[in-house]
């Protein structure tokens, strides 16, 4: 393999070469014995050239085009220096493998290089979840093949997107790894989310749970608390040369079985079981299911796969086409396929055309699959004549899990490649029932001065034709070319969804969704983008509905206010009043707060205890009271400074804090002594659960405290009183606890 060409960047000539690229190998093991099951090859360029760094690596074979050459050569690399370096069955062997490149890989021809080793390599191919929308089909063929090969599959980076959750079920991989910041960030609801889909999946399929990014013992514990068996990181081994061996060998479990019962996968409806009952149903009933079955997706979100075939694409409507919209915003991946739809129907909506001949032209099937539902609605024409909303089918609604699988597999296996980003993705033309763009003259009619009224107003104004696919735009005035930063020419049949960007605010886009559906007018203000530089702007959007003779909504009026200043402005008077709000709770909390120890003030105490009598009167309860002094304080600022002093309180303070209920309350009373309320309590259990209080709070005192860098013993005295035994108000409790404690003489 010699891939260089003219013109080749010298150092990425040099990595393409035989030996040019190497890989390194870091160990992955088992959690619960530190067994070592696997290594994962990782490329590196030629050491010491620009491009030694992987990122760097790949990101110049891409612009050079060179990626499957490269490609290529890491998996060579990965396989020659695990054999040379006895990475053998039963280790396993991981390596990566570029999305772009998926359906031409050469895996056969590196199985035999594998299989020509004196040992036997087992390989686990990893799949990143760039490959799940951009290349599908190819993503599917691929794990087919390596399926074939008696490889493992690996789904790298579970978690960092939602799509790698919804195409799990679809990949089966035999190895799910964990995106290293789900042990490493704060547990949150999306936490909970990813892993209550992969312990789902793994559970049902026996695939092991791997985390990544383990660097410490705190990260170790939360990837088993996350439900991980197997453990990457640099607490187990970073890249090396050369595998590490100062770890036991173990082995990874065999691959998981595939699915199904072998039926055939040509089709969708091909893959119900034999014997399956089947109903006969008119296309209309079929229509309504689909509907329920999209609303059913919605609600399942990002993580949700819905694939669908629509037979032709004249069958693509306009209604149709405004569910799929919202299917695309809300889910996780959706394709459409029938005769003629483009390779992007809509933007963001996967498509493909069925020739003739393919058995899916005869169906209509809607599959929806997510961690925890599935459902295929699957049914196949039988030719009948008359109203189309009268054809009849036979069909299964299964919610069979397996069947799901295939039948969505078989659909997205002829998904074609996602367009490249300077694609414009829209339906090729109208088909010929529905209705042709209309130029501004059509739609303004003879009225001169209502287009010049128009193309004089500030507000920019445009027309939207909800009857076309993709609801384009159909006029637009000078104020609305202005505010756009496009000419006419580059607005007119677009979707007016280009102006919106990911900070765009999801409520005021759903407002405007459900306002559409509804036929009713709406009023949003919404950040928007002006031209090429994508400059940000605050739209105040109005839009109202225009309707034909027979009342039917046919097109929307938009106009549009810049009113970024006045967002702007309200947005700093805002932040204005938020830091004076800020301030003022930061004044109150000084007020209440010793800054030493962070603990209540005494006036603070005084107030709490006045409310916890007045509470205890009015319920009959007790409340005790606890002084304690702390020992030596002053000796400790005379050996060692005030600072020294200060340390002492404050690590009395944090030791009483941990030893308290919740809902006691401790506070700082003296510059050597602590008050700790005891509220709710009953009178016959007041006393002795105050000493036991007063007794632990001192025994977490005593004991050595590090000062000025030396341990320093210290001690504390102690003393109780209750309310009403030993006195009715704040200044009597105050007094006899201290008298107990030794700081006052006795009465």
């Amino acid at each position: 393999m010699d891939p260089v060409r003219p013109q080749t960047d010298p150092a990425l000539a040099q990595a393409l070469r035989p030996g040019g690229v190497r890989s390194v190998f870091q160990p992955i093991v088992e959690l619960d014995t530190g067994r070592v099951v696997a290594h994962e090859a990782l490329a590196r360029g030629p050491q010491g050239s620009s491009l030694e760094r992987p990122d760097l690596l790949f990101a110049a074979a891409r612009e050079a085009g060179l990626l499957a050459e490269l490609d290529e050569a890491c998996r060579i690399a990965a396989f020659e220096g695990a054999t040379r370096h006895g990475v053998l069955a039963p280790l396993a062997l991981f390596v990566n493998v570029e999305p772009e490149v998926l359906d031409t890989a050469p895996l056969d021809e590196l199985l035999a290089i594998a299989e020509a080793a004196p040992g036997t390599l087992r390989v686990v191919l990893e799949i990143t979840e760039r490959a799940l929308a951009a290349r599908p089909a190819e993503l599917l063929r691929t794990v087919a093949r390596v399926r074939e090969l008696g490889w493992g599959i690996a789904l790298d980076d579970v978690g960092a997107d939602p799509m790698s959750l919804a195409f799990m079920p679809l990949l089966r991989p035999d190895v799910v790894k964990l995106d290293l910041r789900l042990v490493q960030e704060r547990p949150g609801p999306a936490i909970a989310q990813i892993m209550n889909a992969v312990n789902a999946y793994a559970q049902a399929t026996g695939a092991a749970v791997l985390a990544e990014g383990i660097e410490d013992d705190r990260h170790l514990a939360m990837a088993k608390a996350l439900g991980a068996t197997l453990g990457q990181g640099w607490l187990f081994g970073r890249p090396s040369a050369v595998p590490g061996t100062d770890r036991p060998a173990g082995a990874l479990p065999p691959p998981t079985p595939e699915s199904g019962d072998g039926s055939s996968q040509d089709s969708p409806f091909g893959c119900l079981p034999t014997g399956t009952p089947l109903r006969r149903a008119p296309k209309s009933l079929l229509i309504e299911l689909s509907k329920q079955l999209e609303r059913e997706a919605m609600r399942l979100g990002e993580t949700c796969v819905v694939a669908a075939t629509f037979q032709e694409a004249r069958h693509f409507t306009p209604s149709t086409i405004q569910r799929y919209r919202d299917l695309v915003e809300r889910t996780g991946f959706v394709c459409a396929l029938g005769e003629g739809l483009p390779v992007e129907p809509l933007p963001g909506l996967r498509g493909a055309h069925l020739s003739p001949a393919d058995p899916v032209r005869g169906e209509w099937d809607v599959v929806v699959l997510a961690p925890h539902f599935s459902v295929a609605l699957l049914a196949r024409d039988l030719g009948t004549t008359g109203p189309d909303l009268e054809r009849e089918f036979e069909y299964a609604l299964t919610y069979d899990r397996d069947v799901a699988v295939l039948a969505a597999r078989s659909l997205i296996g002829r998904v074609a490649p996602g367009a490249g980003p300077a694609a414009t993705p829209c339906l090729a033309r109208p088909a010929s029932d529905q209705p042709a763009t209309p130029h501004a003259a059509e739609l303004l009619g003879d009225n001169v001065l209502v287009r010049r009224a128009l193309e004089a107003t500030p507000s920019g104004v445009c027309l939207v034709d909800v009857r076309l696919p993709d609801q384009p735009l159909v006029y637009v005035n000078p104020a609305f070319e202005r505010l756009a930063g496009l000419d006419r020419e580059e607005l007119l049949g677009r979707n007016c969804r280009f102006l919106q960007g990911p900070d765009t605010d999801p409520g005021a886009l759903a407002r405007i969704r459900d306002a559409v559906a509804a036929g009713e007018e709406c009023r949003v203000v919404l950040l928007n983008h002006r031209g090429a530089e994508r400059y940000p702007w605050y739209n105040e959007l109005h839009l109202a509905p225009v309707t034909d003779e027979s009342g039917t909504v046919v097109q929307y009026i938009g106009v549009q206010v810049d009113v970024t200043e006045r967002v702007e402005a309200e947005r700093a008077l805002q932040q204005e009043r938020d830091r004076a709000q800020t301030y003022l709770q930061r004044i109150q909390e000084l007020a209440v707060t010793d800054p030493l120890t962070g603990l209540p003030t005494r006036a603070y105490l005084q107030e709490q205890i006045e409310t916890s009598l007045w509470n205890a009167r009015a319920g009959g309860h007790s409340v005790a009271l606890v002084v304690l002094a702390v020992d030596d304080v002053a000796t400790v600022e005379a050996q060692h400074g005030p600072a020294a002093a200060e340390d002492l309180m404050a690590a009395a303070a944090e030791r009483l804090r941990a030893r308290l209920r919740h809902g006691d309350l401790v506070a700082r009373w003296t510059r050597d002594s602590f008050v700790v309320v005891l509220p709710g309590l009953t009178p016959a259990a007041a006393g002795p659960e105050a000493q036991r209080v007063r007794d632990g709070l001192v025994e977490a005192v005593r004991g050595p405290v590090v000062v000025d860098g030396c341990p320093v013993v210290v001690g504390a005295s102690a003393g109780i009183s209750c309310f009403p035994a030993d006195a009715d108000d704040v200044a009597g409790l105050l007094a006899a606890a201290d008298r107990a404690a030794g700081r006052l003489p006795a009465r």
